[in-house]
């Protein structure tokens, strides 16, 4: 498993804005005390499908679920894959250990925090699939090292990443759109645009859902992208 040093560029040791919202409802703050307890990630060491669900499979991370909507649809699809979520927002993780429970999820692993600490505790090349959607655009470009599409975390998305795995990139910001595109061709020896046409990149394609935010977007005139990247 790589090692990083504090300070080194493939980490962010920092959350920026809230963690909380508006106060839980008894329901949810049940499945906080009970439901999360049972499918947090541990603590410390070394993060492994082996480790998490007790045989080896295909590992799925998604970073920042929001509702865990997306999740819980890839989870509930791909029922002999992993699948962990990482989300510091308090009322998220809620509403997703919702979902866990209606859909008898037992693939699901859920952290409250910072992503990319867990994702450090990830063996390389373990990851099938990793999922960035809608993350937070920082539009101003003095908080643009605060976007989780960066050269630091985009080469440990690399690390972690199988060979032929995918990384999905939603947002509907111009700006984000722009500097992740521009971020990832500075990778384009470590992965490859899955796109050949506009329509490749203007829709989501099958098994990837499009989230409670992403259709908000569209009601507001904003369009979603969907980038689509193969690890090489």
């Amino acid at each position: 498993m790589t090692a990083h040093k504090p300070g080194d560029p493939l980490t962010i040791n920092r959350l920026y804005g809230r963690s909380s919202g508006h106060k839980l409802r008894l329901g949810q703050q049940g499945l906080i005390d009970k439901l999360f307890p049972e499918i947090a990630l541990p603590a410390e060491g070394e993060i492994s499908t082996r480790i998490l669900f007790g045989n080896d499979r295909p590992l799925h991370f998604e970073i920042g679920f929001g509702s865990g909507e997306h999740l819980a649809y890839r989870a509930n699809l791909l029922p002999d894959h992993g699948f962990i979520g990482a989300e510091p927002f308090l009322n998220g993780v809620a509403t997703a250990l919702g979902h866990v429970r209606d859909g008898a999820l037992r693939n699901v692993r859920l952290h409250m925090g910072d992503a990319l600490e867990v994702l450090e505790r990830v063996p390389d090349g373990a990851l099938t699939m990793l999922y960035v959607l809608h993350p937070d655009p920082w539009p101003k470009a003095r908080h643009a090292k605060r976007r989780m599409v960066n050269d630091g975390p985009v080469g440990l998305f690399a690390s972690k990443i199988k060979a032929g795995g995918e990384l999905r990139i939603a947002t509907d910001h111009p700006i984000y759109l722009e500097w992740t595109l521009m971020v990832m061709q500075r990778h384009a020896d470590k992965f490859e645009w899955l796109a050949e046409m506009p329509k490749d990149f203007l829709e989501p394609v099958g098994g990837w859902i499009e989230t409670r935010y992403g259709a908000k977007s569209r009601r507001e005139g904003r369009r979603p992208y969907y980038m689509r990247y193969r690890r090489l």
